[in-house]
């Protein structure tokens, strides 16, 4: 017996080459339910963990291993809203280039100035809350309208810039709740 590929539902075979979402079974859109993709990657681990294959032999564990490597890579970009659009924009012919297209528009790059201070002459952890809310906010209202540009609108450099945006936003964030996590005492 060799090594199957992944089945989809419907019972046809899928490449390792398939893009995300079709190894998934998942519509191509930003909007995901996350307890279907949880379950989806359940699913597809359950039919290509290498132990499965070890009465085949080490050439179809390898193989499974490859499968499993691939699956485990489209579940961390579906999973994650961020990862995902970014994808969704890759997929579009819309590359990110976030280390090279770092241009914003003047309101955003001031309030991204105004959290930084706010972050640096915080003295409590009430007042480094308040900016955890505040950057909550924001992302929320950023991934809204990115759900909007891409599946509402199909407006794929719009979404490339948001994502960008998005990323900055993200990483503030992750910035302010470590932050937080030094102020609380121990």
């Amino acid at each position: 017996m060799t090594f199957e590929p992944v089945l989809g539902a419907a019972g046809w075979n899928l490449s390792i080459d398939a893009n995300d979402f079709d190894l998934f079974q998942l519509a191509v859109q930003f909007v995901q339910d996350r307890d279907v993709i949880d379950g989806r990657w359940k699913d597809l681990q359950r039919q290509v963990h290498p132990d499965r294959f070890a009465a085949q032999g080490a050439a179809a564990q390898r193989v499974a291993m490859q499968w499993a490597i691939r699956v485990n890579e489209a579940y961390r970009r579906l999973k994650d809203p961020l990862a995902r659009a970014t994808y969704l924009c890759e997929l579009h012919g819309h590359p990110i280039q976030a280390g090279t297209n770092t241009a914003m528009p003047t309101p955003f790059l001031m309030q991204q100035m105004a959290w930084r201070e706010a972050l640096e002459v915080a003295r409590t952890a009430d007042e480094v809350q308040r900016l955890v809310v505040d950057v909550a906010s924001c992302q929320g209202a950023l991934l809204r309208d990115l759900a909007a540009l891409i599946d509402d609108r199909l407006d794929w450099p719009a979404a490339a810039a948001q994502v960008r945006s998005l990323m900055f936003v993200t990483r503030f964030a992750e910035d302010v709740e470590r932050r937080l996590e030094a102020s609380i005492p121990a």
